[in-house]
């Protein structure tokens, strides 16, 4: 079967519509015959994808931003893992962000994105998967191949989701200018922090980072030395502080230099388990899973090791 592609149109401000003739024929190229599906809303790419492979595609490519690539993802597992072991899953970033392409030194812009992906091998890389409190307390899970996290990060992905500024000056302005905004009303939450290597706390915290790649939030390299395909995530946890504080630590954040923070932990693990306390009463802990709302505490995350072929 020939390749399926699932573009958001919508992506770069409506750039990936626009340029859509010149995405095709340079995807025909290597993928003759591919066949292609626009998204119209949040929510079309994992059931577009789940159609393709249960027709039976086995090269599965998506077009767009973060969550696009997120959603993708998602189409190739149920609850109980993978549902086409073998297939592939390949992508050309045009988002506002493009986080995820930060962790293979891809560069921005189209052009960059088709000359990797028809030139790369392909590699088997880890994929998170949490469960978590949804809308109406009823249970969702969902998988990520990038970063989950929860916390101030996931009001900030709130925000930004529902704001209009991120399609206009792109994810990096957007998730900053939120993120200061943020901290004026975010107060540092209680949580217990419970990870299979035996690590049992209750902290205040500001921000926990389940971290499969480098990078969130528009550039934010959260977590310099994680590795998508060693079977570990690299939790980054980022404790309380003044506002005075935690803005300075956004700027080292985007360098990758607030590892040396004592406010700052990372540690390793294929498990993490996370459950808010008593006190924070009605004040949810959201969680965001590659910058796209997932839901709320308490949550668990896990690793599924080499669970996803990618080309890349």
């Amino acid at each position: 079967m020939s390749a399926f592609v699932v573009v958001n149109p919508r992506s770069a401000s409506g750039r990936t519509k626009r340029d859509w003739q010149y995405i095709s024929r340079a995807l025909a190229t290597s993928f003759p015959n591919f066949e292609f599906a626009f998204t119209r809303q949040r929510g079309d790419a994992p059931k577009l994808v789940r159609e393709a492979l249960s027709g039976g595609h086995q090269e599965i490519i998506a077009i767009g931003g973060d969550g696009t690539i997120n959603e993708a993802v998602n189409g190739f597992f149920d609850a109980g893992g993978p549902t086409a072991p073998d297939a592939v899953f390949g992508f050309i970033s045009s988002g506002t962000g493009g986080d995820f392409r930060k962790s293979f030194d891809i560069e921005a812009g189209l052009a960059e994105g088709l000359s990797r992906l028809v030139s790369s091998g392909i590699r088997r890389v880890d994929i998170g998967r949490v469960s978590c409190l949804g809308r109406g307390g009823v249970r969702v899970v969902r998988h990520f191949v990038n970063i989950a996290s929860f916390g101030l990060s996931g009001l900030v992905v709130d925000s930004v989701n529902r704001a209009k500024a991120a399609k206009l000056f792109g994810g990096t302005f957007a998730f900053a200018f939120h993120s200061a905004l943020a901290m004026l009303f975010f107060r540092p939450r209680g949580v217990r922090i419970m990870l299979d290597t035996g690590f049992d706390e209750i902290a205040s915290v500001s921000t926990v980072a389940i971290a499969n790649g480098k990078y969130f939030g528009g550039g934010m390299r959260v977590a310099p030395n994680a590795a998508v395909d060693d079977g570990l995530f690299d939790v980054v946890i980022i404790g309380a502080g003044e506002r005075r504080q935690n803005l300075a630590g956004i700027r080292q954040i985007y360098k990758g230099e607030h590892l040396a923070n004592p406010a700052v932990r990372v540690m390793r693990a294929r498990k993490l388990v996370a459950a808010p306390i008593s006190e924070n009463g009605s004040h949810p802990v959201f969680v965001e899973t590659d910058g796209e709302n997932a839901g709320m505490l308490p949550a668990t995350f896990e690793i599924l090791p080499g669970a996803l072929n990618l080309r890349c």
